[in-house]
This record gives C-alpha cells, sequence and structure tokens, in this order.
C-alpha cells in the first residue's frame, strides 16, 4: 500500500463512507459523497452487496469506489434482507446484530486503504476505535437534525448511561432541563413509550444509545444535516453539550432530474400524465417512507381519511420484503371509490419531479428529516403523521414553525381516525387555515432550497476535510 500512496496527488483526499443499513441513511451518505468527489477527491463508500447494487450507481462520479461488504447471517433475519426496508419495524435489533458482524470486514478495509478520514453513522460504535488504532480521521455524519442528539443527552457519557440514565416515560415528554431555551419539542405518550422500549434496550445487544454514545464520544467532529439559517441554537448547543466541532453541510436540497433514465421514463411519464391534469395546488402527496411499519388498521383509516376529504390524491406505497410492513392491501372497494381523483402508486416512483409539480398542495409525511427537506424545498405544506425515533420531535418543529399540522392521534397509543385524516387535508390544503401554512412553506424554501446557499456549505465542508485531516487523526488518542 505504501507504493500506492506514495502515488497520488499529495491534495487529494481518500475519505470512506459507512452508513447504516437504511436507505433514508444510505442515500445522504451517497449524495455527500458525490460532494466530495466532485472537489476531486477519492471515496469510498462502503455498504453489503444487496444494497450497493440498489443503488442509482449511473451517476456516480469515477472517483467514487462503490465497496461491497458481505453481511453476516442472523437466524431471525429473512433471507436477502441487507436494509431497514427489507425488515419487520421488530426485527431492526437484528439487522444491527448482523451489521455488528462487519466489524473485521471494514477494519480490513482501513487497514489496507488507510483512508484519510471515515465518515460514518450512530450505529457502527465499535469504528471510532479502530480507526483511532490505525491513525484515521474520524467524523459521524448525522442525516437526522440537531434538536434530536441533543435532547437524546446532555453528553455522550449520558448516551452510554443508557437506561440507568432515563428510566420513566415522563422524561420524554418535556424538554430536557439542559436544553437553555424555550422550546416545545417533546415526545407524545406513545412515542415516548416506544423510544423508552427502543432505544435503552434490544435484541441487538447494543443499545441505540450506547452506539450513539460510543459513536459521538470516539469523533474527531461532527457533521451534520443543517444550517444556521434555520433554528442555529440546536447547532450551537450540540457543540456545547458533546465538546466538538459541528459542521453543518447544510440541507442537501436534492436537484430534481431532467431525464430519470431506463424503464424509470416511463413510470414518470404516466405520473406527469395524471398530475397534469390535476388542479393546481390541489393534489395530496402521501408518502410514509420504505421503513416504517404501517398496521391494517392505520392503513385502513389513512386510506378511508383520504378518500373523506373529497382531495385529489398521489399515495406512493410501497411493499416492503417484510410483507406486512407499509402492506398495499386498502379497504374494500377503496381503488374502486377513488379511482377518478386519487392513485394508489406500488412501486418505485419519482418523488422529487411530483413534489415540483404545480398540482401538488400538500405533503402528508412520516416526518423523516430528508423527507421533510425534500418537501420545504418546493414550499409544501405538510400534513404529519410521525412514528418512530425523531419524527415526532421533527413534527413538534415543523408545527411550531407553523408550516404545517400533525393529523391528531390518541395520546395513550397513538391511533388516528378516518375524520382527523381527512379533517387535516382539508385545513391545510382548502381551508383558508391553510393559507398561513402555505405562506410560511414557501418563505422556508427561500432556505431549504437555496442551491447557492447550501453549496457555500458544502464548500465549508470539504474545506475542513482538507484542512483537517492530520490534525484529526491525532486527536483523541
Amino acid at each position: 500500500m505504501a507504493s500506492t500512496q506514495s502515488l497520488k496527488d499529495p491534495k487529494q483526499l481518500h475519505v470512506a463512507m459507512f452508513p447504516w443499513l437504511a436507505f433514508g441513511h444510505i442515500l445522504p451518505f451517497l449524495e455527500l459523497s458525490k460532494f466530495i468527489a466532485q472537489k476531486g477527491h477519492k471515496v469510498s463508500f462502503l455498504s453489503t452487496t444487496r444494497n450497493i447494487r440498489r443503488l442509482p450507481a449511473s451517476h456516480l462520479s469515477p472517483l467514487v469506489n462503490l465497496v461491497e461488504l458481505t453481511l453476516p447471517g442472523v437466524q431471525e433475519l429473512p433471507q436477502n434482507a441487507e436494509a431497514t426496508m427489507d425488515v419487520h419495524t421488530d426485527d431492526l435489533p437484528y439487522l444491527k446484530k448482523a451489521f455488528d458482524g462487519l466489524q473485521p470486514e471494514v477494519a480490513r478495509f482501513l487497514e489496507e486503504e488507510s483512508p484519510d478520514w471515515i465518515i460514518y453513522d450512530f450505529a457502527s460504535y465499535w469504528l471510532p476505535a479502530v480507526a483511532t488504532g490505525l491513525g484515521i480521521s474520524r467524523a459521524f455524519f448525522l442525516m437526522v437534525n440537531a434538536w434530536f442528539v441533543a435532547f437524546m443527552g446532555s453528553s455522550p457519557e449520558d448516551l452510554i448511561k443508557g437506561s440507568d440514565y432515563r428510566t420513566k416515560v415522563e422524561d420524554f415528554m418535556t424538554p430536557p432541563k439542559w436544553v437553555p431555551f424555550p422550546t416545545k419539542i417533546c415526545y407524545r405518550k406513545h412515542e415516548a413509550n416506544w423510544m423508552v422500549g427502543n432505544v435503552y434496550v434490544n435484541a441487538s445487544g447494543v443499545s441505540d444509545a450506547y452506539r450513539s454514545g460510543m459513536t459521538i464520544k470516539g469523533s474527531n467532529c461532527i457533521f451534520i444535516r443543517h444550517c444556521y439559517e434555520f433554528e442555529p441554537q440546536w447547532l450551537t448547543l450540540l457543540e456545547e453539550l458533546h465538546h466538538l466541532p459541528v459542521v453543518p453541510v447544510g440541507l442537501m436540497p436534492p436537484e430534481t432530474p431532467t431525464n430519470v433514465g431506463d424503464e424509470k421514463d416511463d413510470a414518470w411519464i404516466t405520473v406527469k400524465k395524471w398530475l397534469d391534469c390535476q388542479q393546481k395546488g390541489h393534489v395530496v402527496y402521501v408518502a410514509l417512507g420504505s421503513e416504517i411499519t404501517v398496521s391494517k388498521t392505520e392503513l385502513g383509516e389513512l386510506a378511508l381519511g383520504l378518500e373523506l376529504s373529497g382531495l385529489p390524491f398521489f399515495w406512493t406505497l410501497r411493499k416492503t420484503a417484510a410483507g406486512s410492513a407499509n402492506s398495499t392491501e386498502s379497504p374494500d372497494s377503496f381503488s374502486e371509490r377513488t379511482r377518478n381523483r386519487g392513485v394508489v402508486w406500488t412501486s418505485w416512483v419519482p418523488q422529487l419531479q411530483i413534489l415540483s409539480h404545480e398540482s401538488v398542495g400538500g405533503f402528508l409525511t412520516h416526518c423523516g428529516w430528508g423527507s421533510i427537506c425534500e418537501g420545504l424545498t418546493f414550499g409544501h405544506p405538510l400534513i404529519m403523521l410521525p412514528f418512530l425515533v425523531d419524527q415526532g420531535l421533527n413534527a413538534r418543529a415543523m408545527v411550531d414553525k407553523q408550516v404545517g399540522i400533525e393529523i391528531p392521534r390518541n395520546e395513550e397509543d397513538g391511533s388516528f381516525t378516518k375524520e382527523s385524516v381527512a379533517g387535516s387535508l382539508r385545513s391545510v390544503i382548502v381551508d383558508d387555515e391553510g393559507k398561513i401554512y402555505k405562506a410560511n412553506a414557501m418563505e422556508l424554501s427561500r432556505v431549504f432550497g437555496n442551491t447557492k446557499l447550501q453549496k457555500k456549505y458544502i464548500d465549508n465542508f470539504t474545506e475542513y476535510l482538507e484542512k483537517k485531516r492530520c490534525v484529526a487523526a491525532v486527536d483523541h488518542i
């Protein structure tokens, strides 16, 4: 390897990227890889074989090298399950167990290739120690926003303590005492129950809180999908809590492709033809991600709510390999009754093109941070139906910004009704109440969709990589 290193451009970095096995994480990591490569640096993108082969690799720079890893088998996982979209939510701990089995292969790659940087996700708690021993600079890349990590603990040590530190559901239902400014960001009771039962204990043998704490503790810095033009106080707080440089990479606004490519062109032609026939600003775009397990009852109420609203809708409902997750089953005769004003799409969908279409008037979302960024890039008000992890906190933050409303739920069990769905949709899309949400969402699009502003963040991020590669390698040893 020494001879190979001596031949490379001394100014060119080699950056290794290693995301968690969820496409909501993999794709932002891939976007960041493209930005690094555009600056002339070499990138090695590490993931499992099946996930690598599901990537849109045709648009990658030749400087991005896709490195296939073999995911060890775990008895509790379905065959060929290599991403969160392949498993039921309840089986995610077993995917983390398999992910931990990648450690020897990743360590071997780092030892043989000696990259300047390794940028990783929350799950690989074992990786900072490996990289430290090899003198490689280390960064934790957060695709979620700053308030989620700040909410979870006042220090890496608190996260590592886990359930010894937070034991009660009530601990999650009010803003933490270490947040020094006013905020309404906290969990509902049904969300807090899930957090206590899943974040601080799971069948992988290592809790998510411990993973995050060890990852932060072993890092030289934190890169985050955020910017100072939107809720900057959380970025400052994150630095103060974790005593690490927090470097925003911007909101990474998506580029709407002019040519989707291959067979996907046909899908867009079909979708666009339907959208072109709809009234401007009246279509509800519905997408709950590919990694959320939605029960049959919840799907039924959502479907009936869409019907009851009377609004045109485009619902992307992808059936996952987990079978029951995001099941495509809908109530009896639903498709027949709504076929003249609604579409239920069960395969790949060109989300960015749909969101950019003038007929779309609102986005019914699960409130994943990436989906929020995409919706607000195009100035769409949000109808919010959060489920897990950071989504509830994201919804509270967006409600506070008055860019949309949450669909009301039962506080105890999180259930919702067709009436609450229909009422929420009409409030945002057609009622006078919705004017303020639309205006505020459009105002925020000047930040979220400002490609010139966000490019500056990418420039600053890559400059940080270049300047800090030698310094960071010896920090925290």
